[in-house]
Formats: structure tokens, C-alpha cells, sequence
């Protein structure tokens, strides 16, 4: 991974990047408000569209909705870690949310679909942790949007297709989370955040003077 450790002000030396992905109707949503509602000290990354709000989402909470041509102007300008047309209408992540998190001492939880996850894994982010969302099968995957009632036939079959394309890639990512049951994926998936914040290479600052009281 290119880049250096960005420190933090936090009882952990760095602020960890936590990239969760899934294809639509696989729970991730679901499983990331959980893990923010029970985490205080992570910080959820407000993803850019293109597309106009669904339902009740609104304006800088569900997502930050521009235009498509003040989306590609922020692209012309180099303002995203990454950025990805799904579905014909843009997604991304603009840069200063990693400031951001690290001047709050708090850990970043990217919620992105797998071209902007991928985007960042191969250069953007320094040693992200990267975590993928199964449904346990395309029935079940299939039931759950069709379930949500959003959207037509066409689209759920589009959205399939495109799911097929997706777990393909399941290889590039460090955990993956079958979530057969929400309570126990919800869990493990804290478990997770838990885990690689006691990684020893993410703590070496902190053992060091411990070690040190120990000499002399």
C-alpha cells in the first residue's frame, strides 16, 4: 500500500480505514448503522451522488446529492479518494473526510461499493481494513430486495446480474461476513473493529514505552 501511517490523536497511533462492501440487499446498511449507534469512536464517511434522494433520505445524512455536473466537476478537481458510476449515477468519497476523522482521533467506516473499494485498496488508503457482506444465497439475496419493494423487475434482475459480478471479487477483500442471522453478523462485525484496533503493528507506538519503563 502506498502512503505513510497517518497518526492520530486517539489512544490508537493511526486512524484505521474500515471499507465495507456488499451487493445490493445483502444487509450492509443494516449492519453499519448498527456498528456506528454501538461505536462512538468511529466516524461514518457520507458518500457523494449524483442521484436524486429516494423516499425519506436527506440531504447530508443519507448522502451529500449534487448535480451530475457538479459531480463531474469535483471530479475534474481531484476531490475524491475514489469515485465509481453505478447504475448511471456517481458515487464517492471526498478527500477531507480522512482529515477529518483523523483530526477527531476517531476511525473511518467507508460504506462503498466494489469499484470504489477496490480504487482504494490498490493505492488511496493506507493499510485499510476491507470486509465483505454475503448473503447466504441469490434466493435469499433475491427475497430481501424484493422485499424492500424499491424497485421494478428489471432492476432487481440488473442488480442480480450485478451481484454475480461482485462476489467474484470476495478474494480481494480481508474478511467476509455471511449474514445468515443480522444480531450475530452485527457482532462479528464489531468484532472485527475490536480485533485490528489491537493489531500489534497498528500499536507499536504504544508498547514502546512500556517496554522502556522496564530498562535501566
Amino acid at each position: 500500500m502506498e502512503g505513510g501511517r497517518l497518526k492520530a490523536g486517539s489512544f490508537f497511533d493511526m486512524t484505521i480505514v474500515f471499507i465495507i462492501s456488499a451487493p445490493s440487499g445483502s444487509g450492509k446498511s443494516t449492519l453499519v448503522a448498527r456498528l456506528m449507534a454501538a461505536d462512538p469512536g468511529l466516524r461514518f464517511s457520507i458518500s457523494y451522488t449524483s442521484r436524486a434522494p429516494r423516499g425519506k433520505e436527506a440531504n447530508g445524512i443519507d448522502y451529500h446529492f449534487v448535480s451530475r455536473e457538479d459531480f463531474e466537476a469535483m471530479i475534474a478537481r481531484d476531490e475524491f479518494l475514489e469515485w465509481a458510476s453505478v447504475f448511471g449515477n456517481y458515487y464517492g468519497t471526498h478527500r477531507g473526510i480522512l482529515e477529518q476523522a483523523r483530526a477527531e482521533g476517531k476511525d473511518l467506516v467507508l460504506d462503498i461499493d466494489v469499484q470504489g473499494a477496490l480504487q482504494l485498496i490498490r493505492s488511496k488508503v493506507p493499510e485499510p481494513v476491507t470486509i465483505f457482506v454475503l448473503a447466504p444465497s441469490r434466493q435469499i439475496l433475491e427475497q430481501r430486495l424484493r422485499a424492500r419493494g424499491e424497485d421494478r423487475d428489471d432492476v432487481i434482475a440488473r442488480r442480480l446480474r450485478e451481484a454475480a459480478d461482485e462476489i467474484r471479487r470476495y478474494k480481494d477483500y480481508d474478511y467476509v461476513l455471511i449474514n445468515r442471522d443480522l444480531g450475530r453478523s452485527a457482532d462479528s462485525l464489531a468484532a472485527i473493529v475490536k480485533a485490528e484496533r489491537a493489531r500489534r503493528t497498528r500499536i507499536e507506538d504504544l508498547i514502546r514505552p512500556i517496554l522502556e519503563s522496564f530498562e535501566g
